[in-house]
């Protein structure tokens, strides 16, 4: 054996290498002088055993053969590999790599980097500051057991460009970026892995032909998402825990695919799970526990959810468990869902949830919700302890609930706003209101259905709607099995349930209502035709025992821009307002992770013509930015001049003061704003009310959004006469005018949501109208859309009362000749 000492960069620590090599058919010792490791690397040849003595070599070292390379046993740490920049170590063979310390300094570069071969490294710690603490690429497939990376400037391990390898038992104990990062059709396996305090995400795999398994691995302590699967990557984690997050626990986004079996996802203050873009998860035997959002958010065409045997319990925050929308599907099969606000919420059309043999239970308002055309089918599911078991709440939302038991609500199942769900073989066992409660129009089909011990009446329909009842049997309901209000069982009118074998343990039997209402008011009762605007219901009828219906949850920003984006028209308000958010969004996220936010005014100036959707778009803006945390409430509170302007000196200050104070946590929206700086302004007092809202803005920049609209011409003009005003302001948002085809879309809408139809014929009808009709400074754009509509159902009304037993088509279709005359 022989020995060789040389100095080490500018410390001249000596160090010793012994270099021995073991043949078949021979021993051999190679002996001389080396000027350094590198160069004792380079006399070795394949099956050589290098075993380094302690000390710090500031060498960059690249390992080319099929050699052992080792430090000292029994003294771990003791080789430091330290080069001054650069890469300390590179493998580019089968070598053999033990027992070392490794520090880079170079940002730009990895400390450990492995380029080729089937290397094994064991036991190497490496403390840097590098671009990556290990990075693997290319036709690399290393075998890396018991090693530890802390690299607190960049990534913990990155696998790129085809690269591979197993990780057995190795830690990234801090990471500037992610702890492990796959991308370049990377393909790594992680076994009984830990990835703690990264500054970004645990697990990235990003990519097409990106993949990653996971076995027995925690992630936790991460400030970002736990594991984030993007553009078509796949992942597979068994076993694996993700923890103690600062964003969601588990993000996909962009066709990913991500499978999770006997995986445990808790502690998390966003979504658990958020999958949107076409991508698809699997989970079996996983729990998902104790997160501050949704446990699982599902969004957007293609995009699915298939869970078996899972459990979703322990919500910290007031949000759904479970959130389908934008045309996403979820499947849950033998799941229980516990301990939440919400169960299971789905929206808009196109959404699905398919639910199947599972338990929702504890539920503090809804078990299920079904809204915004969207659709859920339940199959021998058991409902129990919640405020409502399941609620389909409008028009176009439907599904089935098929054998299914509702036991301990206060209703059982809600159907409102011309909802049409179909219920069959189900029991609602003791609820503490009602069994199935039908009302605003709701529709419905309840096929032998059962309700017992209710403390109110076991299917109560009010308002006429239009529900079917078929074999269904009632017992024990406190106030009688069915109750008809303003309409009786259905006797051909077309209004009010159709109810058909149907029976109750009461003496009495089914009773209907003593005095029905008529099936067609009269044109006399014009005003009221309509009732109200939609969206501004008035309360139900008076029923004594008719349910609360339960207050809506406070929407996430992606519901409400849904809102936004279901507007007709409006496309580049939309498109401004959703990059105003994405601003403040990611802005909010970088600061989570610990980086830097670019400063977001978030001060607006709405210009365009009345009627345009000036005050919906802010209302809708104020609600996104309380769900980003942005604003404390959210609300609008809408003022012109004559809110903010007195008539004596000091009184404008005062109103504008007390303005600004009932805006707080929300949005300040003042219409007409220019009128506060009109052209002959003399000694008018809205200037005082300029000047005090600037203060007021600059004192409390966090506390309140204003919003100043009006006219585009003197929208510009009081922005160019009032330059303290506009600085305050971060862009401007023009409101463009209906355009003929827009405006019959609302009308359609509105025919829609009152359950009207336009005849053959009135949709060009309206088209000529609203092509012809005059577009000056009366012309109102939405204002007029729905004055229109509400002038063809008077005059509808005027006709069909003429009719003395009109049909469904009479009721309901509007023609041509229902237009008003051209003003």
């Amino acid at each position: 054996m022989s020995t060789a000492q040389w100095g080490h960069g500018n410390t001249m620590a000596q160090g010793t290498v012994q270099v021995t090599h073991t043949g078949t058919s021979r021993w051999r010792r190679r002996t001389g002088e080396y000027a350094s490791l590198a160069a004792a690397l380079e006399a070795a040849a394949d099956g050589d055993v290098l075993t380094v003595a302690p000390g710090t070599y500031r060498e960059n070292l690249v390992v080319q053969r099929a050699v052992t390379l080792r430090g000292p046993e029994g003294s771990p740490g003791s080789v430091r590999i330290a080069p001054a920049d650069g890469v300390p170590l590179t493998v580019r063979a089968s070598a053999v790599v033990q027992d070392l310390h490794v520090e880079g300094q170079d940002a730009a570069a990895p400390a450990l980097l492995v380029e080729e071969g089937t290397p094994e490294l064991t036991d190497i710690r490496i403390v840097t500051r590098s671009a990556a603490g290990i990075e693997v690429r290319g036709g690399a497939r290393p075998t890396v057991r018991r090693c530890t990376v802390d690299n607190p400037a960049g990534i913990g391990v990155a696998v790129l460009d085809g690269g591979g390898g197993v990780f057995e038992e190795c830690e990234v104990v801090a990471a500037g970026q992610a702890g492990v990062a796959v991308r370049g059709g990377g393909h790594p396996r992680l076994e009984r892995c830990r990835v703690h305090h990264a500054s970004g995400v645990g697990l990235s795999v990003t990519g097409e032909n990106s993949a990653l398994e996971a076995v027995g691995c925690e992630v936790y302590e991460v400030r970002g998402s736990g594991v984030q699967i993007t553009n078509k990557a796949t992942a597979h984690l068994t076993d694996c825990d993700v923890h103690r997050t600062t964003g969601d626990g588990v993000t996909l986004d962009t066709d990913a695919v991500l499978t999770l079996a006997d995986c445990r996802i808790h502690d998390i203050p966003e979504n658990a799970v958020d999958l949107r873009s076409r991508s698809v998860l699997t989970l079996t035997r996983t729990t998902v526990r104790q997160f501050g959002r949704n446990g699982l958010s599902v969004w957007d065409p293609g995009t699915r959810v298939d869970a078996n045997q899972c459990e979703i319990f322990d919500s910290t925050g007031d949000y759904p468990a479970v959130w389908v929308s934008d045309g996403a599907t979820a499947v849950l099969d033998s799941c229980r869902v516990h301990d939440v606000p919400d169960a299971l919420f789905v929206l808009d059309r196109g959404s699905r949830a398919d639910v199947v043999d599972s338990d929702l239970s504890q539920v503090r308002n809804t078990a299920v919700s079904v809204s915004d055309g969207a659709t859920a089918q339940l199959d021998d599911c058991r409902i129990r302890d919640a405020a409502t078991g399941a609620w389909f709440r409008d028009h176009g939302s439907g599904g089935t609930l098929n054998n299914c038991t509702v036991d301990g609500t206060q209703t059982g199942v809600i159907v409102t706003k011309g909802a049409d769900p179909t219920i069959e073989r189900c029991t609602v066992d003791s609820p503490a209101e009602a069994g199935f409660y039908v009302s605003a129009g709701g529709r419905g089909s309840f096929l032998n259905c059962r309700v017992t011990g209710s403390g109110g009446y076991g299917f109560h329909v009010i308002d006429g709607s239009r529900t079917t009842l078929r074999k269904c049997r009632t017992e024990r309901c406190a106030r009688g099995g069915y109750e008809f209000a303003d309409a009786g069982p259905d006797t051909g009118s077309g209004v009010g349930p159709v109810v058909e074998d149907c029976t109750s343990d009461e003496s009495a039997g089914l009773r209907p209502p003593a005095a029905p209402e008529p099936a067609v008011q009269t044109a006399s009762q014009a005003p009221g035709l309509l009732g109200v605007i939609p969206g501004q219901r008035t309360t139900e009828p008076e029923q004594p025992a008719a349910p609360a219906e339960p207050d809506q949850p406070s929407r996430t920003s992606k519901a409400v821009m849904g809102e936004l984006d279901a507007l007709v028209g409006l496309d580049s308000v939309k498109r401004e307002v959703r990059a105003l958010t994405d601003m403040i969004e990611v802005g909010r996220r970088r600061q989570q992770a610990g980086l830097k936010a670019a400063s977001v005014k978030r001060h607006l100036v709405f210009t365009g013509s009345p009627g345009t959707g000036k005050t919906t778009v802010a209302r809708l803006y104020g609600e996104i930015l309380a769900s980003l945390g942005v604003l404390e409430k959210g609300h609008l509170v809408e003022v012109s001049r004559v809110d903010l302007v007195g008539e004596h000196i000091g009184s404008t200050a005062i109103r504008t003061q007390e303005a600004f104070d009932k805006a707080r946590g929300g949005v300040l929206f003042i219409d007409e704003a220019y009128a506060l700086s009109p052209e002959d302004s003399g000694r008018d007092f809205g200037k005082e009310a300029i000047d005090t809202l600037v203060k007021l803005m600059e004192d409390h920049r966090d506390a309140v959004v204003v919003i100043v609209a009006g006219y585009t011409a003197e929208m510009e003009r009081f922005l160019s006469v009032n330059p303290g005003v506009a600085s305050r302001f971060s862009r401007t948002i023009t409101f463009g005018d209906y355009a003929p085809d827009e405006l019959l879309r609302i009308v359609e809408q509105q025919a829609d949501e009152h359950e009207y139809r336009l005849a053959s014929g009135a949709p060009e009808g309206l088209l000529t109208y609203f092509t012809a009709i005059p577009k000056g400074p009366a012309f109102g754009n939405g204002r007029t859309a729905r004055q229109t509509f509400e002038a063809m159902v008077e005059r509808h009304a005027s006709r069909v009362a003429q009719v003395a037993e009109p049909s469904t088509d009479d009721l309901t279709l509007l023609y041509a000749e229902d237009l008003p005359e051209i003003p």
